[in-house]
């Protein structure tokens, strides 16, 4: 099953590959975010573990005399923030600084200050109303950007990390995370219909990545060697990491539950590209009462890896 990474996370059915990563409907190139909010949510959270790892390497990579240090991080840009997990684990990092959830939805933001004031951190939390690459220019500059899954919705991706790159203040970081492996949750025979169904989804899904990214406005083809990419814009010290998430089976209700929504979308946005075996599989692993279903499975666990790309700012 893909996500939103492809070059973004992988993409699920769905916000990025994130929002958190944003996701995307199948049938077209629009995406209706406020309908997708609880499962970027969901998804967000499932994806703590990866995030915490990722932030904590960020401190370290921060940690050296060319940059700003850790705790003299004032100001962090989440660029595509969602439902703002993501921004809030940031605020709990870099506890010294300003926290900008940034994001053309202002539903999803909405949720973001939700989130924060939940957590005690609103007094330190702003969000803004923007979308690449031209509205990042009034957001002000930042010792940290983040942004995750968000590059693949742009049409110009390149002038999308140029305009971040140019936020940045000295020694600031830029952090980006399009790639990663596609999740794995079942096994390649799990014992109804044809094995292999995962590797004909994710098929599926990459040929509608392609047409998704064609019919953006502005689409340019990039080769999504992202080190160069970031360094095409001005950025230097590259650095490239991936971490993994591995939840063994049995995953708990509300991990199902997540699992669950995102086959849902493929049945949705996909099933008619596949055969009536495959459709008849996903119908089956869908049914609440099925022995074999989603819900009732002892064998269902999630196995993915996100990559991140980083640079930094002379």
């Amino acid at each position: 099953m893909t996500d939103h990474n492809h070059g973004a996370t992988a993409q699920t059915p769905g916000h990025g590959h994130d929002h958190g990563g944003h996701h995307h409907d199948h049938d077209s190139t629009h995406m209706d975010w406020d309908a997708l909010a609880d499962h970027l949510e969901g998804e967000a959270e499932l994806q703590t573990p990866i995030l915490e790892q990722a932030t904590a390497w960020l401190r370290d990579l921060l940690t050296t005399p060319a940059g700003p240090g850790p705790d003299e991080v004032r100001r962090v840009l989440d660029v595509g923030s969602g439902p703002g997990v993501t921004s809030c684990l940031l605020a709990q990092a870099f506890p010294q600084a300003e926290i900008v959830a940034v994001d053309p939805t202002e539903a999803l933001l909405e949720r973001a200050r939700d989130r924060a004031a939940r957590l005690g951190l609103g007094d330190r939390f702003r969000t803004r109303v923007a979308e690449l690459p031209d509205g990042i220019d009034g957001i002000g500059d930042a010792d940290l950007i983040w942004s995750s899954k968000a590059l693949h919705h742009v049409g110009d991706q390149a002038a999308a990390v140029a305009a971040l790159a140019g936020q940045l203040r000295p020694g600031g970081l830029l952090a980006i995370s399009e790639g990663g492996l596609a999740p794995r949750v079942l096994p390649r025979d799990f014992g109804i219909g044809r094995p292999g169904l995962q590797t004909r989804l994710d098929a599926v899904h990459d040929d509608w990545f392609v047409q998704m990214r064609a019919a953006l406005p502005g689409a340019r083809d990039l080769v999504e060697d992202w080190p160069a990419v970031l360094t095409a814009a001005g950025l230097r010290s590259p650095r490239s990491r991936s971490f993994l998430l591995d939840l063994p089976a049995p995953l708990n209700p509300s991990q199902r539950a997540h699992v669950s929504r995102q086959l849902s979308r493929y049945a949705e946005g996909f099933g008619d590209t596949l055969d009536a075996e495959d459709r008849a599989t996903l119908d089956r692993l869908l049914d609440p009462d099925d022995p074999s279903g989603l819900t009732r499975r002892p064998d269902l666990f999630w196995l993915s890896a996100q990559t991140f790309h980083t640079a930094r700012a002379a």
